[in-house]
């Protein structure tokens, strides 16, 4: 199901950009991520998106790549201090990718080891919500075609190894120049990493002479149509 491909990478996405040990994606900012909507808003689908992200959540836990627990939490006053008592009692959707640090820390919630508040504190409300840049594989999915594992993998190395500003211009560069594939894309980085990235030489308007081109060609003689 594309849509449960889709959810689970950006899930593994946003796991990564949080940090300790403890990590986890609570269903309500799941629903709330306008880049995952956007990516699931499928034209072969006509549900929701919201509707799509119901099921490909039920079916990614059905298949056990994510773990579901609900969560009682306690919906606390502004401000309140940590004693407080609670205002009332919100039951929440938290998901956890089966990891062996996945099923510890749900395994460690279930026992009452773990509570949210501990849970919540682990790990910061910005940290949760770092959904504002598009990550690569919806551009990848967006701009060139559909995604197999192996460009998968490939992705995750370009997102590690490369700063995000020079990723998205450089899916822009391949765009504008109909070179949609990776290896493309790919050349263009490297490019930049070896011989620097000039200002001087910044291809906004997507025109460039053959030779040019020719720098970005992984081969230096042939273009690349296929991821």
């Amino acid at each position: 199901d594309l849509a449960e491909l889709k959810l689970t990478l950006h899930c593994f996405w946003l796991l990564n950009e949080q940090e300790g040990e403890m990590r986890y994606l609570r269903g309500d900012d799941l629903r709330d991520d306008e880049v995952l909507l956007d990516s699931l808003n499928l034209e072969s689908d006509l549900r929701t998106p919201l509707a799509t992200l119901e099921d490909a959540l039920q079916r990614a836990v059905a298949r056990n790549t994510l773990l579901k627990l609900e969560i009682e939490t306690d919906d606390l006053a502004p401000d309140a201090p940590p004693d407080a008592a609670p205002e009332a009692v919100i039951v929440e959707d938290w998901y956890f990718m089966n990891t062996v640090k996945g099923r510890q820390t749900a395994a460690m919630i279930r026992q009452g080891k773990l509570t949210s508040r501990d849970l919540a504190a682990a790990i910061p409300e910005q940290a949760r919500l770092k959904v504002a840049r598009p990550n690569v594989f919806i551009m990848y999915e967006q701009n060139i075609g559909f995604m197999t594992p192996m460009i998968a993998d490939q992705l995750r190395d370009m997102e590690k190894s490369y700063p995000p500003e020079w990723v998205e211009e450089a899916f822009e560069i391949a765009v504008s120049r109909n070179k949609r594939a990776l290896r493309y894309i790919q050349a263009i980085l490297k490019r930049w990493e070896t011989e620097g990235k000039d200002s001087e030489h910044h291809e906004e308007s997507g025109r460039d002479s053959e030779s040019q081109r020719r720098k970005y060609r992984p081969d230096g003689h042939a273009d690349y149509t296929l991821g």
